[in-house]
């Protein structure tokens, strides 16, 4: 059975064309207003909702989580860390291309949340609060794409298998998890986190694919260390 680091995983290039289409189709729908999917939306987030009046202390847990833990500014703050140690180690073109994705990120989901202006959840009794449009997510957008750059950084360069597995566990945890948070506290529909989540690896994707080209090396280079 492969790893899921292994270099067998399908190609950055391929994964941001993917991710991309599917996102584009959700995008249609929602604006589209096709029932069944809005409908499966409203179902969860109001289940969810319900629970979080129900579980004041989880409720407070989660909000913990969503706006200090796993906030979309923490996320770039981590990305500031990754692209100082990458200058550090001399390797200025590459800090230079992390730090460009991630403004573009920014850019892309804050462009598509004013061209969408999908409205966000309601409530009466709301246990949490958030600004602008809904699609997509900015929580779930930022984490995908922080740790998905994250982890195309430590196969790139060659980091021990210990690094490249937690990298990919914590990424894990962090995108599913602020995922829950936001649906779960009601700010959120399910659509605009799974939205967020595409576009996010699309752009770390494609960000690994555009280097590779650039650079003429293949994608997965094992121990070699390109500066």
């Amino acid at each position: 059975m492969a790893s899921p680091l292994s270099s067998r995983s399908p190609s950055p290039r391929l994964t941001a064309l993917a991710c991309t289409a599917v996102s584009a189709v959700l995008v249609v729908l929602v604006t589209a207003g096709w029932d069944p999917l809005l409908g499966l939306d409203a179902r969860v987030t109001s289940a969810l909702h319900r629970t979080a009046h129900a579980e004041p202390g989880w409720t407070r847990f989660n909000r913990v989580l969503t706006d200090w833990v796993w906030d979309p500014w923490t996320m770039r703050a981590l990305l500031l860390v990754t692209v100082v140690w990458l200058l550090v180690r001399g390797a200025s073109r590459l800090a230079l291309w992390v730090a460009c994705a991630a403004v573009a990120g920014t850019v892309l989901q804050q462009g598509l949340k004013a061209l969408l202006d999908r409205d966000r959840p309601r409530w009466p009794r709301p246990v949490d609060s958030a600004d602008f449009a809904a699609l997509p997510s900015g929580h779930a957008m930022t984490a995908a794409l922080t740790f998905g750059l994250l982890l195309w950084l430590v196969r790139l360069r060659a980091a021990r298998r210990a690094v490249r597995l937690a990298v990919l566990w914590v990424g894990v945890v962090s995108v599913a998890g602020v995922g829950f948070t936001r649906v779960y506290l009601g700010v959120h529909w399910p659509t605009d986190v799974l939205t967020g989540w595409l576009l996010g690896i699309a752009v770390a994707a494609a960000t690994a694919a555009l280097w590779h080209r650039r650079t003429a090396c293949p994608p997965w280079p094992g121990g070699r260390r390109p500066e």
